[in-house]
């Protein structure tokens, strides 16, 4: 028995049913509310570490689990290790491993023994170093403080603003980002209160999006004064969330140009619920945890029900997600879509866990936001 799931037995004992149910739900709260850090793996990749089994010549071989097999390319992840991988090779019968394409090691190596995890996150640093493009650190005026940012220029006066989303961090844009930079599409990605550089929020806790949406909004008043002519918000999972509760409020809302929303959290319920399973409290638990976290972030069911109103969307909005999303179910998405075909395009991507749309399919992913894009600049 895990020591999170006898600590709450004990509670259960020792406190009485009453007293346990608001302790338990408070730490559950906590659990499913905590801030990103620079070691926090993006939502829905905090399962069981994967064992490297052995390294060949452009290969790794991982212990075998429905992650380890996921289609496309991720990162692997450990204390002092980093590196990406691609396809999978093989799936040998005589033993309980998968055997990936190695396509290179960032940082560190990989040995038979190492303990790793999967991450969408496939470049770490910043975009000069890991990718080579031209990009300043920023700062960008926030409610609570200056805001890191960083700035990559190009040529057209319409930006996109990038914002990540639940456990990840802004190193989680740097996938897309060689596309936008291609196309001669300025690009901002703020940090957000909570972030690692960035102010804490008050209660030191995340809020799913409904207080961080004005270190966005802050963000699209700093690309407006630096010459932006319209503004993009593209953002993955909490992110998604932040881009559609700016457009709705955000007082320079007329500017922005369209909505780029992946894995969006629609039904926070049920992220929560992830949330708290991924992180260890136990099922009897999540009940109370959605509703001690509804009250610790003060989410307001009523807004949220506006912000997935298919009636208030004024912006083209181009939605990528898929049924394997366990984190942020998909349907409210296809509900979106189906409910407003003159705004929405719906881009489906199958056998992608949360905000790894990307990662299951580069190519699909790219000519989606290629067709999306191109009119609006």
């Amino acid at each position: 028995m895990s020591l999170r799931r006898t600590a709450a037995l004990t509670a259960l004992t020792t406190l009485g049913a009453g007293a346990a149910a608001v302790v338990a739900g408070r730490y559950a709260a906590t659990t499913a509310l905590r801030p990103s850090s620079p070691h926090s793996l993006p939502a829905g990749f905090e399962g069981p570490q994967l064992t490297v089994h052995a390294t060949a010549a452009g290969q790794v071989t991982l212990t075998r689990s429905l992650v380890s097999q996921l289609p496309g390319v991720y990162a692997l992840t450990g204390p002092g290790r980093h590196a990406v991988v691609g396809t999978v090779l093989d799936v040998p019968s005589s033993a309980d491993t998968v055997v990936r394409r190695l396509e290179r090691v960032d940082r560190g190596r990989l040995a038979t023994g190492d303990r790793v995890r999967l991450t969408p996150q496939l470049h770490t640093g910043n975009p000069g170093d890991a990718l080579g493009l031209e990009y300043a650190d920023v700062e960008v005026p926030g409610e609570l403080g200056p805001l890191p940012a960083w700035y990559l220029p190009a040529l057209r006066d319409v930006w996109v603003i990038a914002v990540h989303g639940l456990g990840a961090t802004r190193e989680h844009t740097m996938n897309v980002l060689p596309f936008l930079n291609a196309m001669g599409v300025p690009v901002l990605v703020p940090a957000y209160r909570g972030d690692p550089g960035a102010p804490r929020s008050p209660d030191g806790s995340a809020h799913l999006g409904d207080s961080e949406w004005r270190d966005l909004d802050a963000a699209v008043r700093y690309a407006l004064g630096r010459g932006a002519r319209g503004v993009v918000l593209y953002g993955w999972s909490t992110g998604a969330t932040m881009a559609l509760r700016a457009a709705a409020e955000s007082p320079v809302r007329d500017f922005l140009t369209g909505l780029i929303l992946d894995s969006p959290v629609l039904d926070w319920r049920a992220t929560l619920r992830a949330l708290a399973g991924a992180r260890h409290v136990p099922a009897v638990l999540l009940p109370l945890a959605v509703r001690a976290a509804q009250g610790r972030a003060r989410l307001r069911p009523e807004l949220h029900s506006e912000l997935n109103d298919p009636g208030a969307l004024r912006l083209p909005t181009l939605v990528l997600h898929g049924p394997g999303d366990a984190v942020a179910p998909w349907d409210p998405s296809r509900e979106l879509a189906e409910r407003r075909p003159d705004l929405v395009s719906l881009h489906v991507v199958g056998q992608a866990p949360h905000a790894a749309m990307w990662n299951a399919d580069p190519q699909g992913y790219e000519e989606a936001l290629r067709r999306f894009l191109t009119p609006l600049m």
